[in-house]
């Protein structure tokens, strides 16, 4: 008398993936079922043809190899849940900081006082570069300001304008364009990603908890952790 090993195929999964396809109570109720057959199998087995030690030693194996992959499972789904929620406390220290996101714009205010500011921006690089340019333009395209920045290291570096043209003239309150030209020593043209300023408003915790958003405002929408280069 031997064991279905539909019952078998029925707790460890049948559909290939090698992952149970049963809930929690279904599966133990397979469990208990493949037991009560195999005692059953043991009391009315032939004593001149007994089961096979191996075979039961098998099918054994394959019941605690599914109870295994469920507390393999459940330790996951756990450790999972604690990532989350460390990520979701790191993204709440963000409120109310600064950070350089992706993107080229540069926010220029006036102040009667003290002049004109102009936001943060920064630059990523892959490679050093021997020689960066930095070049500012206005809304209809028209350079406003320019500056040789010298070598910069690869990863992210921040700099900062003032707000005045070369001719240290005060611009107009308004938005801006920061683009660079990064060269290597060779004078080779490198890639180069530009970053713009933002102030982190708040915290979306996404599905689940496991797709943590930072809300930027109204201009630069929701982004995720990963797109945080460089905290101000």
């Amino acid at each position: 008398m031997n064991i279905d090993s539909s019952v078998i195929n029925s707790i460890n999964g049948a559909n290939g993936s090698g992952r149970p396809n049963l809930s929690a109570s279904q599966s133990q109720e397979m469990r208990d079922s493949f037991m009560t057959l195999l005692i059953t199998q043991l009391q009315n087995q032939d004593p001149m043809n007994p089961m096979d030690n191996s075979e039961m030693t098998s099918q054994l194996a394959q019941i605690n190899t599914v109870s295994g992959i469920e507390q393999l499972n459940d330790t996951l789904n756990g450790i999972t849940q604690q990532m989350d929620a460390g990520r979701a406390l790191q993204a709440a220290g963000l409120i109310d900081k600064a950070v350089l996101v992706p993107g080229n714009n540069v926010m220029v205010s006036s102040d009667t006082e003290n002049g004109s500011y102009a936001t943060p921006f920064g630059i990523e690089l892959d490679k050093p570069a021997e020689q960066v340019v930095a070049t500012v333009t206005g809304q209809s395209g028209e350079v406003v300001y320019t500056r040789e920045l010298g070598p910069v290291k690869a990863g992210v570096e921040s700099f900062s304008w003032g707000g005045l043209t070369n001719e240290g003239v005060a611009v107009p309150a308004g938005a801006y364009k920061v683009n660079f030209r990064a060269t290597d020593a060779e004078g080779e043209l490198l890639e180069s990603r530009a970053l713009n300023y933002a102030l982190v408003q708040g915290v979306s915790p996404g599905n689940g908890g496991s797709d943590v958003r930072l809300d930027l405002g109204a201009i630069y929408g929701q982004v995720g952790l990963d797109q945080i280069k460089q905290i101000l």
